[in-house]
């Protein structure tokens, strides 16, 4: 193990002695030296031969060769204790390799370098992250780093397959009539979800819902302890399935506010709903939305009648199952589209 670590250390001192040796040559080649000693020996550790002994009696020697001369009696101690830090070096770096390998796998197959908490991959695509419980000991996390790498290995053969919309069953708002000649798009998005809005307004500016089939799949994010992401995305959610049986236009006016809507002070209504108004202020907006749309006074109370019911509550489910189980979605915004799946903020090309 001691060659193998100060292979490692070697290794990763060798950019500051690429600095140095410009102006010291004579460092960069006892380093050279060093590295190839300590390479052969790890070369020999892969193929399963022994290494050279005296590579690693070099090391050691090295490291105590002044504790030999003062205090002879440490130096069997001491050479275990160096064996320890070396066994330690070598699994640490191991885990650093793997752990970076599996945060490049999961950034490929699943958009984010983090699979537990996507949102926190600088790296990933911009997204409100449906997340997963922290471990809360050494043991959870220890299966989890394993969990994580099933997901990453189920994930990967989604990368290569086609997506047809039609074998999912969504609950969904459909944004217009369906023209047989144009492209069909599932569009998943959380009311409260920044990304969300920005998206949508992108996809506005460049024409996409005029030129594709777009079903919007309205869908409050929740937490693995079933609480929501956005405290009010749940009610907005259940608002626009209900207006949805009587009306689409009426759903499609409460999401079309929310996201490009501003009150009288220039605040987006989105800022407003996740940050200050409570659930009845909430309601009391959509009803006023829906009414400038075209909804009558019976059309609303029968509408907030069924926000509630049984019925909303199993559409809500029936989509969180679809999204998280059987697309293995980790982020919202997320859009089936021309046999892809996509998730992220929607940029025109």
């Amino acid at each position: 193990m001691v060659c193998i670590a100060a292979f490692i250390i070697l290794a990763i001192i060798g950019i500051f002695v690429a600095i140095i040796s410009i102006f010291k040559p004579k460092v960069g080649k006892a380093y050279l030296k060093a590295f190839k000693k300590s390479w052969g020996c790890l070369w020999k550790k892969v193929r399963l031969q022994k290494c050279e002994t005296g590579f690693k009696d070099d090391v050691k020697n090295t490291l105590l060769s002044r504790v030999i001369i003062k205090h002879p009696k440490w130096v069997k101690p001491l050479s275990w204790v160096i064996e320890m830090i070396s066994v330690t070096i070598v699994v640490v770096a191991v885990w650093a390799l793997l752990t970076a390998i599996k945060s490049l796998l999961a950034l490929w197959a699943l958009g984010s370098c983090n699979v537990t908490k996507p949102s926190s991959c600088s790296l990933g695509a911009e997204m409100c992250s449906i997340d997963e419980d922290e471990p809360k000991n050494i043991l959870e996390a220890t299966g989890r780093w394993f969990t994580e790498w099933g997901e990453i290995f189920e994930a990967i053969p989604d990368k290569f397959r086609t997506y047809n919309i039609e074998d999912y069953g969504f609950e969904y708002i459909e944004e217009g009539e369906e023209d047989t000649d144009k492209k069909t798009a599932v569009d998943i998005f959380d009311p409260g979800c920044s990304v969300c809005l920005s998206s949508y307004r992108n996809q506005k500016a460049a024409g996409f819902f005029e030129n594709n089939n777009v079903r919007l799949v309205p869908f409050a994010i929740q937490d693995s302890d079933d609480s929501f992401k956005f405290k009010n995305s749940e009610i907005i959610v259940r608002y626009m399935y209900a207006a949805n049986k009587i009306n689409p236009k009426y759903a499609l006016a409460i999401i079309d506010e929310i996201y490009t809507g501003k009150n009288s002070e220039g605040i987006s209504y989105q800022s407003l709903i996740n940050y200050e108004y409570e659930k009845a202020d909430i309601v009391k907006r959509m009803k006023r939305w829906m009414r400038a749309a075209g909804a009558f006074e019976n059309e609303i109370e029968t509408i907030s009648e069924s926000a509630e019911s049984d019925e909303i509550t199993e559409i809500l489910k029936k989509n969180r199952e679809i999204v998280e189980n059987e697309l293995k979605v980790k982020g919202i915004p997320t859009m089936l589209y021309d046999g892809k799946k996509t998730t992220g903020l929607w940029k025109s090309e």
